[in-house]
């Protein structure tokens, strides 16, 4: 059985219709895994499946923190909303160092010298 030269390829057909399914930049997602110094090579399927998973991460989290902003009335979301969300939510725990909140330069200031001030009664 002879096939023709038009027909497109198996993995190549695969190939555009992954691409069609995520919408993060996959070589942005290659530069992210090169950056660790244990990888050596990645694997097309490995790559698509990170890439996949962590539009699908970052899409719950988004969700979720809309669903728990304090401002129900405005159809935005803020990074207070993914702070709240991080910090509040057990599954977003680990995100609390990455998404710490937000506070004034004043406030810390004053806290900064609260925690000296309970380190010199010491």
């Amino acid at each position: 059985m002879k096939m023709s030269q038009n027909t497109p390829d198996k993995d190549e057909d695969q190939t555009s219709t992954s691409q069609k399914t995520i919408s993060l930049p996959i070589s942005r997602v290659r530069l992210i895994m090169k950056s660790s110094p244990d990888v050596n090579c990645i694997n097309q399927d490995a790559l698509f499946l990170t890439t996949k998973a962590t539009e699908l991460f970052v899409q719950h989290l988004a969700v979720s923190s809309y669903n728990n902003r304090a401002k129900q009335e405005t159809k935005s979301l803020s990074y207070s909303d993914l702070a709240n969300t991080a910090e509040e939510n057990d599954t977003f725990q680990f995100l609390t160092d990455i998404l710490p909140k937000k506070i004034l330069a004043g406030d810390y200031l004053k806290s900064l010298e609260q925690l000296q001030e309970d380190d010199a009664d010491f």
